[in-house]
């Protein structure tokens, strides 16, 4: 699984020059937590890792260079960002 992690997070670094690794790895990894948790709780059959990066991918493609915007104003996701907000990429 690191080796999607780590592709995503290159990726999401790629669209978002706002971002530290470690803010992209975070973010990377709190997304690919929310839809596996969210489609195990809807019920699904859990399709794989692949299936999960697929859908990681795409939302860093759709909304990677605006999620550093997105954790300033979500409490839900700004504590886990600020830890790394030091750390140089």
């Amino acid at each position: 699984m690191n080796d999607y992690h780590e592709k995503l997070a290159n990726l999401l670094l790629d669209k978002n020059a706002q971002l530290s690794y470690q803010q992209a790895r975070t973010w990377v990894e709190l997304l690919w937590e929310d839809f596996e948790t969210t489609y195990a709780k809807a019920g699904r059959e859990y399709m794989g890792s692949e299936m999960t990066e697929r859908i990681v991918k795409q939302w860093i493609e759709h909304y990677g260079d605006k999620l550093h915007e997105f954790a300033a104003t979500n409490p839900k996701y700004k504590h886990f960002l600020e830890q790394a907000k030091n750390t140089l990429h």
